[in-house]
């Protein structure tokens, strides 16, 4: 009886977890401008944090690009005692959904990660949403975790703006590094374990294909799979 209770209650909180059930035209990929100022970090495996609407399509995304060792969707900006998903979505709490992903710089840098970012993942030119979802908590930032990253992500940011690649203004921010706090396990490495979601086939399937086509040779095709 409790084992049936608690898989009922874990079916109904994955029906009811994370991102808006799809009800909008589909995303465009936008093919980026090469970044300018090209990352130099040095030797050893680095970490940094992307928040561009809903976790599942960012980590989806980054679990796919060659020289990414970890990806963890989580929420970034709030205090601890909100840092949870059914607190973040009724607003207020100041944290965005966001992946923090280890990478090797020798094998794929911030700057190419950046460029990943804005090409396939996420629109720079939404404030406060992404897709269906509307909120906050699904902005678009940048959390640089050291001075070359952030250097890196205000120069990228400045020549997207003038690329006239993009026809609205540039919104996406740059957010001073905060605490980050990893979400429910049911939400990692969600578009691996349920490929058939409608949510994953209708947004965020597509951009992973569009990192496949854009990034060759920076797409892995087996997705990388958190440790815990």
């Amino acid at each position: 009886m409790k084992r049936a209770l608690a898989l009922s209650l874990a079916a109904a909180a994955l029906s009811l977890s994370a991102c808006s059930s799809p009800a909008f035209a589909l995303e465009e990929p936008v093919n980026a401008p090469a970044p300018k100022r090209i990352a130099k970090e040095g030797a050893g495996l680095k970490t940094a944090i992307f928040a561009g609407g809903c976790f599942w399509g960012v980590e989806g995304v980054f679990s796919h690009v060659k020289g990414v060792k970890s990806a963890v969707s989580g929420f970034h900006g709030g205090a601890a005692g909100t840092a949870s998903y059914n607190r973040i979505v009724t607003g207020g709490t100041n944290h965005a959904e966001a992946v923090m992903i280890t990478y090797d710089p020798y094998v794929v840098r911030y700057d190419e990660l950046l460029r990943i970012f804005f090409s396939v993942v996420t629109d720079p030119t939404l404030k406060n949403r992404q897709g269906p979802d509307v909120g906050a908590h699904y902005r678009s930032a940048l959390v640089p975790m050291n001075a070359e990253q952030r250097a890196v992500a205000q120069a990228y940011l400045k020549q997207m703006g003038a690329s006239n690649v993009w026809k609205s203004p540039i919104v996406t921010r740059i957010e001073k590094h905060r605490k980050f706090y990893a979400a429910e396990q049911y939400h990692q490495d969600f578009m691996a374990k349920n490929p058939s979601h409608g949510y994953i086939v209708r947004w965020d399937a597509p951009k992973v294909r569009a990192l496949k086509v854009m990034f060759p040779s920076d797409y892995r095709a087996n997705f990388l799979r958190d440790a815990s």
